[in-house]
């Protein structure tokens, strides 16, 4: 197994933001955080917003007002944080401020974006990076997540396929032939033709191991709204497509997220579909 650095996607990123816009970044602050039953969103003071997956499931202490008042300590004092301080905080181990410094790194890649350009990037828009991938006939597919729309697809297709997946419970009765438990994936992703990944891989750090297991032919996709961020890093691991969201309407996304909204909620609302690829130069 290659070896790997997890969490070095997000640490990059965030190091680069931070070199590339220095000015406005040192001003950069929270103006709005909302921490949704399915997503957690924030929205920075320059109107820029981002969302991350709330990982619910990692947060055993809540259960009881004493100890869920220690998962998020600074409740009611988010608003005006510093930017940089959240990104530094959510290497503290603590499952929302993982979230919450995530949906910020998305936030901020928007600002980056807006700032630069996309030299060495082409950005689809409102176009689901699903869409746009085609299946060849006897590739080997391996899906980690519960990646419902693409389990369909693979399952019409009638062809071998597999879905690494934490907790089995997420999928339907005719996925289970399928499905293998994450632990198996030095066995299953070595042997992929295609790699689909989803972007909650970022929140548990497993997304590096992944991609140092993957083949250097095959095709890798890194999908879903928590990988809504700049592309470097993942372009330089062998990522060839991205496929995040773009906020169009940071309020309006927040107030749904605090209305346990997901997808089907904001997509074409208050978010597009975005899909990131590398420039080709002629």
């Amino acid at each position: 197994m290659s070896s790997f650095d997890a969490g070095a996607i997000l640490r990059e990123t965030r190091d680069y933001i931070r070199e590339a816009v220095p000015g406005e970044y040192k001003s950069l602050q929270l103006e709005r955080v909302v921490f949704g039953l399915f997503f957690t969103g924030v929205k920075l003071n320059n109107g820029d917003g981002g969302i991350c997956f709330t990982p619910v499931k990692a947060i055993p202490e809540a259960v009881c007002c004493p100890s869920s008042a220690k998962v998020m300590p600074l409740s009611g004092r988010l608003k005006g944080m510093e930017a940089d301080r959240v990104l530094r905080e959510m290497e503290e181990g603590n499952p929302l401020k993982k979230a919450l410094g995530i949906a910020t790194l998305n936030a901020l890649s928007l600002t980056l974006e807006r700032s630069q350009g996309t030299p060495n990037f082409e950005v689809v828009l409102e176009k689901d990076a699903l869409d746009l991938l085609t299946l060849h006939e006897e590739e080997f597919v391996v899906v980690v997540g519960a990646l419902a729309p693409y389990l369909k697809r693979l399952k019409a297709r009638g062809k071998p396929f597999r879905v690494l997946e934490m907790d089995p419970r997420t999928l339907k009765k005719d996925e289970m032939p399928f499905y293998s438990p994450a632990e198996e994936a030095p066995l299953y992703v070595p042997k992929a033709d295609l790699l689909v990944v989803t972007g909650t891989s970022l929140v548990n750090d497993t997304l590096e191991g992944l991609l140092a297991l993957a083949r250097k032919d095959a095709r890798v996709v890194v999908l879903g709204p928590t990988a809504s961020q700049y592309p470097r890093a993942f372009f330089e691991r062998g990522v060839d497509m991205l496929g995040g969201i773009r906020v169009t309407a940071p309020d309006d996304l927040l107030d749904l997220l605090a209305e346990a909204g997901s997808g089907y909620h904001f997509f074409g609302r208050s978010a597009e579909r975005t899909t990131i690829v590398p420039r080709r130069n002629s």
